[in-house]
């Protein structure tokens, strides 16, 4: 079964996509919000699969919402507007449908849902699961980002750099606050400045004094202290 929210300020949207959401089984809508604020009660309650987002909302947008979330669910906009399609991608929106939302589009959509959820594996800890999108925001750009896709991430004071593809943009917390959430089977802190996706460290290099050197994927070279050289010794059975 399929979680989802629906978050629109028009009530009678709401109820035509239920409407429209009820043909499809194994679909649940668990809750419904009026707009940013009552969002964001609910989602932290409820942390739906999927939530089906109108753009256009009054005080905040949809965008708006986003930006304030920890950890984002698939994201399906439904909206009147279709300026907005370019930039709902750029965040890695699963689907972008213009109201009113038809049974096709919308099983074509939920289609996308059902494949993206194939490939999350379920987690009882409180680890983010590797394939969990994160939120960034830089200047006017903005991306959903899975964790799987950042290779290094980067101490900047209160902020982190997020190191993916061609971006580097900063995250508004701290590199402390985000480490007891990022699994240790896929992460590493190498030093307080870096913590390395291992999936994307691609060579090994002993330097002298026992201290050690990976480099990632697109070639950044990452110094590992001297006892995380040890520690990461240890783990990996170097």
């Amino acid at each position: 079964m399929i979680e989802a929210v629906i978050i629109d300020d028009e009530r009678l949207a709401r109820k035509d996509l239920r409407a429209v959401l009820e043909k499809f089984p194994q679909v649940k809508v668990t809750g419904e919000a009026a707009n940013v604020a009552e969002a964001l009660v609910l989602l932290k309650d409820l942390r739906p699969r999927v939530i089906f987002l109108d753009i256009e909302m009054p005080e905040a947008n949809g965008f708006a919402l986003l930006e304030q979330l920890e950890t984002v669910p698939e994201v399906i906009f439904t909206t009147a507007y279709d300026a907005y399609a370019i930039r709902a991608f750029e965040v890695n929106a699963l689907d972008y449908l213009l109201k009113p939302v038809t049974e096709k589009r919308l099983g074509e959509s939920l289609d996308r849902l059902e494949t993206a959820t194939a490939t999350t594996t379920s987690s009882a800890s409180s680890y983010l699961d590797i394939h969990e999108k994160i939120f960034v925001k830089d200047g006017d750009r903005c991306w959903f980002v899975p964790l799987s896709e950042i290779r290094l991430l980067e101490s900047a004071g209160n902020y982190i750099r997020l190191c993916f593809g061609k971006h580097a943009p900063l995250l508004g917390r701290s590199l402390n606050s985000l480490e007891p959430r990022l699994d240790p089977k896929h992460f590493f802190r190498t030093s307080r400045k870096h913590i390395v996706n291992l999936e994307h460290v691609q060579q090994i290099t002993a330097l002298d004094n026992s201290l050690l050197e990976l480099e990632l994927t697109d070639g950044t070279r990452i110094p590992l202290s001297r006892r995380q050289s040890m520690l990461f010794r240890e783990l990996r059975g170097i």
